[in-house]
């Protein structure tokens, strides 16, 4: 995947990697960059090889500094505030609806914008110095990429109201603590051996499996109904059912079995 300006795209092994490449500017989301995240991931929803994806930011201090405050800066009216939501919702859409586990790989503070980036990825893993913050409410504006239901989603409605009305960075481990930050690195460990050490579960499926996984676990942020969701694994199912990779561990297992029975 080519041609573009401020996202670096690297696959390693089965693993898709999106890196935001602004570290001189804190690697805010432009509408260049939120377009470049929803074409990555759209791009990239196809390859049947891909077991996962992680989405970080360049450098060490910013994960994603939230939107591109400059440019929006004379984005003033009623018109251009719906464009910018639904130009930016798309994006984490892509993200959220991406059909493989995806991993925000917090390398610096989230703000904003890039909080909302965040929470719209499966999981989050940071670096002991990363921090995430909602902090729109000190420009007097409320979550505007589509962030504030998948935060909702992730730590009840009281206490999102709570963090949006605080308006306050928070280290990682008390974003872990209230289900915001799912594993951080241990101390000497790189952010990526933390990614290594987090992705080895994950890396242990074929990739039609996770995708059946992640077609079950996202019904509930998608917020289908109960048939929704049971055809969705039904679905799922009839597909990992028929595969080769199925019946090859199953006659695994049955040999197993038929062993210890001798």
């Amino acid at each position: 995947m080519n041609g573009y300006r401020h996202l670096r795209i690297e696959r390693r092994d089965s693993v898709l990697r999106v890196t935001i490449d602004r570290p001189e500017q804190r690697n805010p989301l432009s509408t260049e960059v939120l377009g470049e995240l929803r074409r990555a991931f759209t791009e990239a929803a196809a390859d049947d090889s891909l077991r996962a994806a992680v989405v970080t930011g360049a450098g060490e201090k910013s994960f994603a500094a939230g939107g591109d405050l400059k440019e929006f800066d004379r984005l003033r009216g009623t018109d251009d505030a719906e464009r910018l939501w639904t130009h930016a919702n798309e994006a984490l859409r892509a993200v959220r609806e991406f059909p493989l586990p995806v991993i925000a790989a917090l390398n610096g503070v989230a703000l904003g914008g890039g909080a909302e980036l965040a929470v719209a990825c499966d999981f989050r893993v940071a670096a002991r110095h990363a921090a995430i913050g909602f902090v729109q409410g000190r420009l007097n504006i409320c979550t505007g990429f589509g962030g504030g239901a998948d935060l909702v989603a992730l730590v009840g409605g009281q206490r999102a109201l709570s963090i949006l009305i605080r308006a306050e960075t928070m280290a990682a481990e008390q974003a872990r603590s209230i289900g915001l930050v799912d594993e951080i690195a241990s101390e000497g460990e790189s952010l990526d051996a933390c990614i290594e050490r987090f992705l080895e579960p994950i890396r242990a499926h074929a990739p039609q499996v996770l995708r059946a996984f992640k077609t079950i676990a996202s019904g509930d942020r998608l917020a289908l109904t109960r048939e929704q969701r049971e055809q969705r694994e039904r679905a799922a199912l009839v597909a990992t059912w028929v595969h080769p990779d199925h019946w090859q561990a199953s006659d695994r297992f049955l040999s197993r079995s038929k062993r210890g029975a001798a």
